[in-house]
């Protein structure tokens, strides 16, 4: 397990305290790297604007993928509880932010996700946090997807998971095709969400007023 080391100041001029979180040896090697990329897109890394750009971008990538060093299983399970409910339980409107694998470039958006427990039931943080854990690697929206409803579907074995996940891509909106407006959404189901199209029909409506 990666050591890390948890920066919490006080900044007297501007009254708030900064939380860090970052691996020192990773920093120092990511930096480094950072100030070449600058040096190769033709950019001065010795100039005032930039002088601390290679660390911060350093600590910043170490933010962003942090779910690298989270296990979404030991999420759930720290909150598990036997509950004798049977019916949908919904977490709608889980705000995403991830990373595109292919060009390292972010999409978000949000997810929906609903299970109908069989005998356990879970923190309802618990499930955002899944989110999160999964979101924050290196990711495609199809694989982020399914990753959140296996878990969910592995940890508490309920009588079915649904995932949809609508987000905005920005290599689709800022290079590439240039599409500002596009969305994209994906689902994964389990259970009796996948097999009766009653449930998955109620599902659907019920986050329906806040799909595209």
């Amino acid at each position: 397990m990666d050591i890390f080391n948890n920066g919490n100041t006080m900044d007297p001029e501007k009254g708030y305290v900064r939380i860090d979180r970052w691996n020192d040896e990773q920093t120092e090697k990511l930096a480094f790297h950072y100030g070449e990329i600058l040096k190769l897109i033709g950019e001065n890394a010795g100039r005032e604007g930039l002088q601390d750009t290679p660390l911060r971008v350093a600590k910043a990538i170490q933010f962003l993928t942090q779910g690298y060093n989270t296990d979404p299983t030991n999420i759930l399970r720290s909150a598990m509880f036997e509950e004798d409910y049977k019916e949908m339980v919904i977490v709608k409107d889980i705000e995403v932010y991830s990373m595109c694998e292919h060009h390292m470039i972010p999409f978000f958006g949000k997810a929906h996700v609903a299970y109908i427990p069989d005998r356990y039931i879970t923190g309802l943080s618990k499930i955002a946090r899944v989110v999160e854990a999964f979101a924050r690697r290196l990711q495609v929206q199809e694989r982020l997807t399914m990753q959140i409803r296996d878990c969910i579907q592995d940890t508490l074995n309920p009588l079915g998971v649904a995932v949809v996940i609508e987000a905005q891509h920005l290599c689709m909106m800022m290079r590439g095709i240039q599409k500002q407006n596009s969305v994209t959404t994906t689902s994964a189901f389990t259970g009796e969400f996948l097999h009766k199209q009653a449930t998955r029909d109620e599902f659907v409506h019920l986050i329906g007023s806040t799909l595209h």
